[in-house]
């Protein structure tokens, strides 16, 4: 019976892309048969696009598809189906990746993509056996991907939350020395609170200074020497 998918996979904490992509890697391995090594990858993470391998000796047959978009990975990354070879000494597609796998001895692979969310996660697994896949024998390893994929998924609205969370804390710290800034411009120019702020914006911009940096200058000095910019600027 093929071991149940690490709970790990599924925790925010374990969320670095390249330690979940390897821990995916070699729980695959270790569930399929016949299968001497894997490699991961996902894809729109901020324009990255990390990856991970059992051994170091398959690095470079990921390396070689994302370099030269030729290969099973971004096969099935386009085509959002299973792609592989029963055997690459029979095989002639992708040349330059597969002189490099059987190099190192491998004569089947398959790789599986995950889509979901906006992203694209592939696992691939090698073997020195021709013939060595078929969907009975990837079958829980496609499972443990789809796990895997959903749990990338989760982590990136997790960290996109507490991102705004940080941003939304980040305005509410500053907001009261906005407020008093604001409160200076309208007595200076008489005007209203929407005019006062515009007029703390345009500084903010003129200046490529943060809101907040210009609203705590204004309030430290008051607002004094600066009645004639503040005009200026709010006409």
């Amino acid at each position: 019976m093929a071991p149940l998918p690490d709970p790990d996979l599924l925790r925010p904490e374990s969320s670095l892309p390249g330690r979940r992509l390897s821990e995916l890697a070699e729980q695959a391995v270790r569930c399929t048969p016949a299968c001497c090594g894997a490699g991961t990858t996902v894809s729109d993470l901020g324009g990255e696009h990390p990856a991970a391998v059992t051994h170091p000796d398959l690095a470079g047959l990921l390396a070689v598809q994302l370099r030269s978009g030729d290969g099973p990975v971004p096969a099935a990354e386009e085509s959002g189906t299973a792609v592989g070879s029963e055997d690459l000494l029979r095989d002639e597609r992708w040349p330059e990746y597969r002189a490099l796998a059987l190099d190192s001895g491998v004569r089947s692979c398959v790789t599986l993509p995950f889509l979901r969310g906006g992203l694209t996660v592939t696992l691939t697994l090698f073997s020195f056996h021709p013939g060595a896949f078929d969907e009975t024998r990837y079958g829980p390893a496609q499972a443990l991907g789809s796990f895997a994929t959903t749990s990338f998924v989760r982590d990136r609205h997790y960290r996109a939350a507490l991102t705004e969370l940080d941003q939304l804390g980040a305005a509410l710290r500053t907001r009261p020395v906005v407020d008093q800034a604001s409160g200076i411009v309208m007595h200076v120019l008489g005007c209203d609170a929407d005019v006062a702020f515009g007029v703390l914006r345009r500084i903010s911009q003129a200046t490529n200074r943060k809101l907040a940096d210009v609203a705590a200058a204004l309030v430290e000095t008051k607002g004094r020497g600066l009645e004639r910019e503040l005009v200026s600027l709010g006409r």
